[in-house]
């Protein structure tokens, strides 16, 4: 029997206006509420549009269903897969302003089904759209209006562990399996891959790659180029098989062409992952650092030192601010401030997260080093914080939703920099977006993280609030003010324009001031070799619908 349209990888029904599994409720709450009424004011829903009134408005599709292709035309499926989890994403589905749907879903389950859709395509002049989790934040997956007939193709069905290599700790996957389904099939050989990004519970394994993302343990093997290892892209110009070699000098890594590359190369099916034996232990630690210079120090000093964290985490006030004030145990709040008054520390401090992973006796020593760093800079381990952040990480997607059902958007941005450049480029990204609304005098909550962090230097994320206003065009219109704005600080102060989230759409047009013109060159000529006729996904990465 054929699936449901929206199911998830989990079996699960997808929410189809936001993020996550409908039947998961992450209400907001009098306290919040009142938390980020008191910084922006007060917040009114603006009215929602339903899926039945999105699908009446679907306009025919330019081509036919095909059990063949594996293609359907049914026009709430279109909706489903009309969208990733950027802002102007859900602005479109929750407004009701869904300007393009594609023409039709293709869920392929075998390299044959791909390379028929690459040859259906290119005959029928119609453009492929890559969709693995589709929790694509800038605009990577989004159907747009085309004169060319458009294919999202649902990677979802590809799925599952190829093979294990154990003595050389290489894993084949299929690019379609999600995080928590690779890490449930794994666990049972004792094995563990050490990616997590926040949007662990949908993404994919091709998407991790497509997207170059970073995971919560990027000190570790969070970052996915570390555990990259090779495997096959079907691209139109034919397959590009990457074998997966410790080390190689012959020549350019072909695979480095593919880490970021966003669908615009073909579409990845297997990917050779580098597997770890399944950690003995793997603990996050929770610290209250005085103020954020010294947090700052501290965090390089770990770093530098080459202590062999696999995650570390550093909040400013304000970001520390707003997690406790998030917290739904306003006693657990209470209790810690008395806690850290008996000790004679700050209630004002910044929170400093350590984790550890891996075997018993060395991340016992590790832990005990980094405990040791963090007191010389003045830190004070506290208790239940780390527990607290570890059961709810991945909770911030279904806030999302939550603030936009009390009239409020909230949307990330993220960066990196040197450590020499980071504080000047923290203190003017953070004026600057808190000032972005002033033509309407409305006001911007934006706080700050560290969480990928280098000997040379660290990634800011940065998340930011602003209220909703009940017309479509002009919370857009508030948005990319704040987005233009931030972007602007970035590229002024040399800063690369995204860590991990990837390009899409939404920042291709900063890109040409980054990579400079023989690098945009560079680009282009390298999709042309693998894609002639520009099927896959255009206008993503670069700005060239």
């Amino acid at each position: 029997m054929a699936a449901r349209p929206g199911f998830g990888h989990d079996g699960g029904m997808r929410n189809w206006n936001g993020w996550g599994d409908d039947s998961i409720s992450t209400p907001l709450g009098k306290g919040r509420r009142a938390f980020v009424a008191d910084r922006i004011g007060p917040g009114t829903p603006p009215p929602e549009a339903t899926l039945p009134e999105l699908v009446v408005k679907v306009r025919p599709s330019r081509i036919a269903d095909s059990p063949a292709l594996r293609l359907s035309t049914d026009a709430e499926l279109r909706v489903r897969r009309a969208r990733g989890q950027s802002l102007p994403d859900l602005a479109a589905l929750r407004y009701g302003r869904l300007e393009a749907v594609p023409d039709g879903v293709a869920r392929p389950e075998s390299t044959s089904d791909i390379r028929r859709l690459l040859a259906h395509a290119r005959d029928a002049g119609a453009h492929l759209i890559p969709y693995g989790g589709g929790t694509s934040v800038t605009g990577g997956v989004s159907a747009y209006a085309s004169p060319n007939p458009l294919i999202t193709v649902d990677m979802s069905r590809i799925s599952g562990v190829r093979d294990v290599d154990e003595k050389s700790g290489l894993v084949t996957v299929a690019s379609g399996t999600t995080g928590p389904a690779l890490a449930a099939a794994l666990a049972g050989r004792g094995l563990a891959i050490g990616h997590e990004p926040q949007s662990f519970e949908f993404a994919t394994v091709g998407g991790w790659v497509a997207a170059r993302g970073a995971g919560l343990r990027s000190l570790g093997s969070g970052r996915i180029e570390d555990i990259f290892a090779g495997g096959t892209l079907e691209s139109p110009a034919g397959p590009l098989d990457m074998a997966p070699f410790p080390a190689s000098a012959a020549g350019p890594d072909l695979r480095q062409m593919v880490l970021g590359s966003e669908g615009r190369l073909g579409f990845l099916t297997d990917v050779v992952l580098r597997a770890e034996p399944f950690p003995e232990l793997d603990v996050v630690d929770a610290y209250a650092v005085p103020d954020w210079d010294h947090a700052l120090e501290a965090a390089r000093d770990l770093v530098q030192g080459r202590v062999g964290l696999s995650m570390l985490r550093l909040s400013t006030a304000a970001e520390t601010r707003t997690l406790m004030g998030f917290s739904d145990k306003p006693g657990d709040r209470r209790l810690l401030n008395a806690y850290l008054g008996l000790r004679r520390r700050s209630t004002e401090y910044c929170l400093v997260l350590v984790g550890v992973r891996g075997r018993w006796k060395p991340a016992k020593a590790i832990r005990a080093e980094a405990a040791s760093v963090l007191k010389q800079w003045g830190g004070t381990k506290i208790p239940g914080v780390a527990a607290a952040w570890s059961k709810s990480r991945f909770q911030a997607p279904y806030l999302r939703s939550a603030l936009w059902d009390a009239g409020y958007a909230s949307d990330t941005l993220e960066t990196a920099t040197t450590w020499a450049a980071a504080p000047r480029l923290l203190s003017r990204l953070e004026t600057a977006m808190a000032g972005a609304l002033s033509p309407w005098n409305e006001r911007v909550w934006a706080f700050t993280h560290f969480s990928h962090l280098y000997p040379s230097g660290t990634s800011l994320y940065t998340t930011f609030m602003f209220r909703l206003a009940a017309d479509p065009d002009e919370t857009l219109a508030r948005w990319r003010a704040i987005k233009r704005t931030a972007t602007e600080v970035i590229s002024a102060e040399r800063a690369t324009i995204t860590h991990h989230h990837g390009i899409g759409t939404d920042l291709a047009e900063y890109l040409p001031a980054e990579k400079g013109p023989v690098g945009i060159h560079a680009l282009r000529s390298l999709i042309h070799a693998f894609d002639p006729e520009g099927i896959m996904n255009p206008g993503v990465l670069l700005a060239d619908r």
